[in-house]
This record gives C-alpha cells, structure tokens and sequence, in this order.
C-alpha cells in the first residue's frame, strides 16, 4: 500500500538509466511503450507528461494508472483535447478510491485538475465532465459548482437538474443571478425540491420554471409561496391544471380556483383522494357559486342594484365578497365595501387607490368583514405589493389593534 502511494505521489526514485534514455532520445514506439506500461517508473511517465511532443504519448500517460497524481496539474493544460479527456476520465474513475481520504495530498490533486478542467476553454471537455459528474456519487462540490454556473445550458443544465451534492444556498445563488429561464427550470425540475428552494424559484419570476415546479410531485412549496401561485394563475390557464393536481394544494386554496379554473380543472380537484367529503362539497359549492354570481352579473341589474339588494337580503358576508373578488368583480367589492361600512364608494375608491396595507385593513375592518377578507382585498382590489401585504396574526385575527385601525379610519376621516 505504501509502495503504491509513492509511486502516486512521484515519490518513488529507482535507477531506471534505460527508461531514462528511452524517454528522452527513444522512438515514438519506445516512448509509446513507457507511456503505456504499469511498471514504468513514476518520474518518467511525469517527464513524458511534462515534455514528451507527441500527443498520444502524452494521451497514454494521461490514462496509465501508474502516472502519479501530481502529473495532473500538467496534464490538465495540455495543448491536445484527448490528453485532457483521458485525464478527465481516468480521474473521475479515482473519485470513489481517493474520496476515502479527502484530507490526502492525492486527492487534492485530482480535484484541482479537474477544477481546471471544468473551466477548459473546450466546451467538449466541459461537457464530458458535466456529464460525468451530474450523478457521481463522489463528484468534489467546488467542481460541480463550477460546472452549474457554466454559462453554456450542454454544461450546466444537467447538473443542475440531477447532481444531488449542490446544497440549496448554492442553488438559491444561481437562481437569483442566472438569467437564462432554461437553469430555473432545471432547478425546479429536481427530484426533490425543498420549500426555501421552491420560493427562489417562484421569486424568479420566470414563468416557465414555476410551470415546471408546481408540476413537480417531488417539489415541497410553502403555503404562503403557493397562496401566490393561486393568485398568478389567474391569468396563466397553462398553471391550472397542475396546479389543481399538486400534492401540497390546500382545500381552501382548491376552493380559491374555483371561481377562476374550467370545467376539467374543476373535475381534477373534485377527483382528489387526498381531500376529505366536505372539502370537496365545499369545493363543489365554490363552482355553483361562481356560476350564480356570473348569472347575477347578466342579469340586467346595475351593480349599485344587485350590492343593495344582497344587503337588504343579509347576504353581503365574507363569502358573497370572496365570490366577487373571486370572479374579479372590482366594483360590486367596492359598492359593497361602501354599503357595509357606511361610507361612500368614493371614499373607498380612494382608500383602495392607496395601494396601502393598514387604510385598506382598517376599512374592511370597519366594514364588520374577517381578515382572510381583507386579505383577499389587499391582494386584489387594492393591489398592495406583495412584500407590503399585512398577514393575518395567528392566521385569522387582525394584524393591528382595535386603537390603530380606529386612528387608521379617523386620519381617514372615515371613522
């Protein structure tokens, strides 16, 4: 064992006067031999390495088991392309031996080779080492990262789509400086996704990719990450069908596409296993209300009307203003607001043009309406920026005390 780490290390020194000779003044057959040879002596398969002219020598010794590892700084810049695949693909061979000690001197030599080899100006190599490494076991981080922020998409797509050794930090850095929509999608695509990762990807804004995670069985995606989707989707009808199919859709975001998805949409959440009687009867329902509000918007009535008739009847509750804002109904929310809170639809117009979180708690507030309402109205009607939004406290109560949202209606002049 000792015999062979010296002879890896160049350590080894016999007098081999011959081999010597042969390898500065011999024929190319000679030279070829002693390239080729196991027994030849690790300071002459370096020097051919190092200073033989013909590239397939170079070539054997690049591949020769008994080259020592130190050769591998040199053989990583040859001038020929196949000595530096031969030396690619020898050392990727050695990564589950040298892996065994990663403190060892060998191994950093392996790793900084093919940390040269990854930045090869040839985009073959690159390719080769991608391709190599995207699923190797034992494939050295720094190398693969290398490899995942390749600007070429032959190189880095497959690394970023299957090499399970880049941690999310990295990933998550790619993402927010990788500008190419094809590397989101790869992201995304992962076996598995985890829900930090999953945000990055939805933050990129890149359509194509969130396609691609919300698609993907293997990918986790927080609540509040998916609470947006639902929201975007709106106006993507390629998102709803996996969406609807997602294992990670909550009923209550189910029953939130119901007042936007087509009938095939509605099909795939009313066939879901993972969903109890009542939430598919809530679900259920959410359609046949979608369908009478649209009816009611038909029916010939201005929407002042249909708002005061739905007050007279006591039917202007959480729900009726979910169905609205559901179907996008700007106006009928507004003149309901209005007719709840006892104010004019001026007043709340203006408020709504804020595009701010409190004014527009505070008046949903005083319009008797829960949070998950106010909620809704922040996101759709009043179209604060998604980093403003105020979240229900405790997931139902009101963000602010009952003090701030009266001084809220009062600097208002609504209270």
């Amino acid at each position: 064992m000792l015999d062979r780490l010296k002879r890896r290390l160049g350590l080894s020194r016999p007098d081999r006067s011959e081999e010597k000779k042969l390898a500065s003044d011999g024929s190319v057959p000679d030279r070829m031999k002693l390239a080729k040879s196991k027994e030849t002596s690790p300071d002459i398969l370096y020097y051919l390495a190092e200073h033989d002219e013909e590239a397939s020598v170079r070539r054997a010794v690049a591949g020769n088991s008994s080259t020592p590892l130190q050769a591998s700084s040199v053989l990583s810049k040859d001038s020929d392309i196949d000595v530096r695949l031969a030396l690619a693909e020898r050392l990727i061979h050695l990564l589950p031996q040298l892996s065994e000690d990663k403190q060892s001197q060998i191994y950093t030599f392996a790793v900084n080779a093919l940390g040269a080899l990854a930045l090869d100006e040839v985009l073959k190599i690159r390719v080769a080492l991608s391709s190599a490494l995207k699923d190797h076991a034992h494939a050295p981080p720094k190398v693969v990262l290398q490899l995942a922020k390749d600007i070429e998409r032959e190189v880095s797509e497959p690394v970023l789509r299957y090499c399970i050794l880049l941690p999310d930090e990295d990933l998550i850095e790619i993402l927010k400086s990788h500008p190419a929509s094809w590397a989101v999608s790869a992201i995304a695509s992962r076996e598995k996704v985890s829900e930090a990762l999953s945000t990055a990807v939805y933050e990129t804004e890149d359509e194509p990719g969130t396609l691609a995670l919300i698609g993907n069985t293997g990918a986790e995606i927080a609540v509040n990450t998916l609470t947006s989707i639902v929201q975007k989707a709106k106006d993507l009808p390629d998102w709803h069908k996996p969406l609807a199919s997602n294992p990670h859709l909550p009923p209550e975001l189910a029953k939130e596409m119901a007042f936007y998805a087509d009938q095939s949409v509605r099909d795939i959440l009313l066939e879901r296993t993972d969903f109890d009687n009542r939430e598919i009867e809530d679900i259920s329902k959410a359609f046949k209300r979608r369908l009478a509000f649209l009816e009611e918007e038909d029916s010939g009535k201005t929407t002042l009307e249909r708002v005061q008739e739905a007050h007279a009847k006591g039917e202007l509750d959480d729900e009726f203003i979910m169905d609205a804002i559901g179907v996008r109904d700007r106006e009928f929310v507004e003149y309901a607001l209005a007719a709840k809170a006892g104010v004019s639809v001026e007043a709340v117009k203006k408020v709504m043009e804020l595009h701010a979180p409190k004014p527009t708690i505070s008046l949903v507030w005083k319009a008797g309406f829960s949070m998950r309402t106010a909620l809704a109205v922040q996101r759709e009607i009043a179209k604060v920026p998604s980093a403003e939004i105020m979240n229900p406290r405790g997931g139902t109560d009101y963000p602010l005390s009952k003090k701030e949202l009266e001084w809220q209606l009062d600097f208002l002049g609504l209270s």
